[in-house]
């Protein structure tokens, strides 16, 4: 997410019960968008928007003051450690304070894309001062293209919140970021050379936040899903003719704040998106538990949508880096879909208020209805959190942040992979292994997760591909990096 990295509602909604663990929707086959009390069509996001101003104006001092001090970016040599099978961990740029990436591969071809959320840079003077850049890559990943901005946007303050995905029929590549408190979709038909002008997908919904992309095989179907009115409820955005028009529906009515991460799709019309959700009902405005785990599922391309609780988790220890909110290690999820249909659910959370996350593991056979019991990934004595996971190839991948020991300033990426699809793992690797060179890396790990935001990918020759953020503190300055199997 882009500034602030939880929201705080702004009015609450009829209270809906979830505490039933599915909740079946129908979204009308005609498009339309779901009527909202004008009330809620004149909300914004309020001072959410302040904060997002506020941490914006911080993040750029404190990549000020780095420059000043001369500890932005590479400041020594670099020593990494490759883990067997990989090239080893790679900054997109040295020089520049990126967070919040996004992948995605072509399977056909050796294309790679990867997007930052720059700051500090703008393109022209008008431009935005966080912007969305992305560099193309025509040979898995070896080398790369000088970075452009997705579009010039003049007049948006700020962008954030990038999610790529490559359309497997045809090789299209599918953006999608927020302009402001706007999720806007753009697509590019020449292997990112040219972009389409970006095309909201709010309709008339007074604002929107928080979104995750999922394509069709064909392209032709595009889902969005994201929070809005009132108070972060879910919404589904759907286009049927490759993202030129959307159609908008509200999923959920409740005093529930929604926070999606990233969906897929699969043969026959199955859609999916993984959810976190959590109320900021505690003292002051604070986050309360439990954090339920969302599987957002459509059997029918968008039709009809299913809302199954998949776990329910604790509130685990803050977050205490400079200028971070309590709540940044707080509900973060993401879902796989096999070859064979079996879906895959990856979350954090804590087994215990206030006691370190986990990461875990859930599975399902019958299309999100029901779900195995939870498997454990990480360690039971470090804090972990931040996983993002894709299904290819018979192989389910992911990775996941975890700290070194108890100590909340010395973070690592792992990454796993299953043949069953999230039954048995193999042993982790380590793929953030730059251990100097960097103000905020040492020997044990890097300082801080650099933006809640990371993505998993597969190339044309089934090479996994990740992307992270890591950061001196929440308000950076950082790099983002990457890593890719040989």
């Amino acid at each position: 997410m882009g500034g602030t990295r939880r929201r705080i509602a702004t009015a609450a909604a009829a209270c809906a019960v979830l505490g039933a663990s599915v909740l079946a929707l129908t979204m009308p086959r005609a498009p339309i968008v779901a009527a909202i009390p004008s009330q809620a069509r004149a909300e914004g996001p309020g001072e959410e928007a302040e904060e997002e101003e506020e941490v914006s104006l911080s993040r750029l001092e404190a990549l000020a003051e780095a420059e000043a001090e001369g500890t932005l970016g590479r400041v020594g040599s670099v020593a990494r450690h490759p883990s067997a099978g990989w090239a080893g961990a790679r900054v997109v740029h040295p020089r520049h304070d990126d967070w919040e990436p996004a992948v995605a591969a072509d399977p056909r071809e050796p294309w790679v894309y990867v997007a930052v959320t720059r700051f500090g840079a703008p393109v022209c003077g008008r431009c935005p001062q966080s912007a969305i850049m992305i560099e193309r890559s025509n040979d898995g990943g070896k080398t790369w293209s000088k970075a452009r901005p997705v579009c010039r946007c003049v007049g948006t303050r700020w962008q954030a919140d990038p999610i790529l995905e490559v359309a497997r029929a045809t090789g299209s590549v599918y953006a999608l970021w927020l302009n402001g408190y706007n999720t806007v979709f753009s697509r590019s038909d020449d292997h990112g050379r040219t972009w389409s002008a970006p095309v909201s997908t709010k309709g008339q919904v007074a604002w929107n936040d928080k979104p995750a992309l999922a394509v069709s095989g064909n392209g032709n179907r595009v889902y969005v899903s994201w929070n809005g009115p009132s108070g972060g409820d879910l919404w589904i955005a759907r286009s049927r003719d490759g993202g030129r028009t959307w159609e908008q529906h509200k999923v959920t009515e409740s005093d529930r704040y929604y926070f999606a991460y990233n969906g897929a799709t699969a043969a026959g019309g199955i859609v999916a998106f993984s959810q976190s959700s959590l109320t900021y009902s505690g003292p002051g405005g604070k986050p309360a538990g439990p954090v339920l785990q969302h599987a957002i599922v459509s059997q029918d391309g968008g039709d009809t949508w299913t809302n199954v609780v998949v776990d329910s988790v604790r509130i685990g220890v803050p977050c205490t880096a400079v200028g971070c909110t309590s709540d940044y290690y707080t509900g973060h999820s993401s879902i796989a879909i096999g070859r064979d249909g079996t879906m895959t659910f990856v979350y954090d959370g804590a087994a215990r208020p206030g006691k370190f996350q986990r990461v875990w593991t859930k599975t399902s056979t019958d299309g999100g209805l029901t779900w195995s019991d939870r498997i454990r990934l990480s360690s039971p004595t470090e804090q972990a959190g931040f996983p993002m996971m894709i299904a290819r190839g018979g192989l389910t991948r992911m990775w996941y942040m975890q700290t070194r020991g108890r100590d909340l300033d010395a973070w690592n990426v792992w990454y796993r992979e299953s043949i069953d699809a999230g039954t048995t793992w193999t042993d982790r690797a380590r793929l953030s292994d730059v251990t100097s060179g960097f103000d905020y890396v040492t020997r044990k790990g890097f300082d801080e997760p650099y933006g809640d935001y990371g993505e998993i990918a597969v190339t044309n020759t089934g090479a996994t591909f990740a992307v992270w953020g890591e950061g001196k503190s929440y308000l950076g300055p950082g790099g983002v990096w990457f890593n890719r199997q040989t």
